[in-house]
């Protein structure tokens, strides 16, 4: 139970680091929660597509999550740049585009990790209950976080546009991802079993 929870930790850290930078639109309450209840929806049900495809389908699908969530993540930060810089108000604010453009390119990871779990034998159930609770206080805790540094900066730049910069800083995010270069899951998981 210990390793489950462990490992939902693990996985919902790309989710944790996403919604700090999107603390920086700062959301009010209801928002992060609605948006954090779809981060955590899709990475309960990511698990349970893994068990159901199979190992084959997962591997493929692993190698490749860290690509197709990198270009989701620049996808969604340009569009956010280019609104922010295009219109005077700011872009996003009710988060229905990070809604509806990052809970797919986030979970895939999960999928890959309910294959794993269906092969090990654990129940297609309890893990990804605990991915989903796992990921939903990550990414409520991550708005928070995110939205108390941005309420400090303008105190320091007063003209700073908030959305350019989270649409920016997930930019950059999504750039050092696709190096290959991952800033929080760094030495956590170790998958190459060295």
């Amino acid at each position: 139970m210990i390793a489950l929870v462990g490992l939902g930790f693990a996985l919902g850290l790309d989710n944790f680091r996403t919604s700090i930078v999107l603390g920086g639109l700062k959301p009010n309450w209801r928002t992060s929660v609605r948006t954090s209840l779809v981060f955590a929806a899709w990475d309960g049900v990511a698990p349970v597509a893994g068990i159901l495809i199979g190992a084959y389908l997962s591997t493929k699908i692993e190698s490749m999550a860290g690509v197709i969530g990198a270009i989701g993540l620049a996808a969604y930060s340009l569009w956010l740049i280019i609104k922010a810089v295009r219109f005077p108000e700011h872009a996003d604010l009710d988060m229905k585009t990070a809604r509806r453009w990052l809970p797919l390119p986030l979970s895939l990871d999960n999928v890959a990790a309910g294959a794993t779990l269906g092969l090990a034998g654990h129940s297609p159930w309890l893990a990804p209950a605990l991915f989903a609770l796992t990921t939903f206080v990550m990414s409520v805790a991550g708005h928070q976080i995110g939205r108390t540094i941005a309420s400090f900066l303008p105190r320091f730049l007063p003209r700073l546009r908030m959305d350019l910069l989270t649409g920016i800083v997930l930019l950059a995010m999504a750039c050092l991802m696709l190096m290959g270069i991952d800033i929080i899951d760094e030495g956590i998981v170790d998958t190459d079993g060295d």
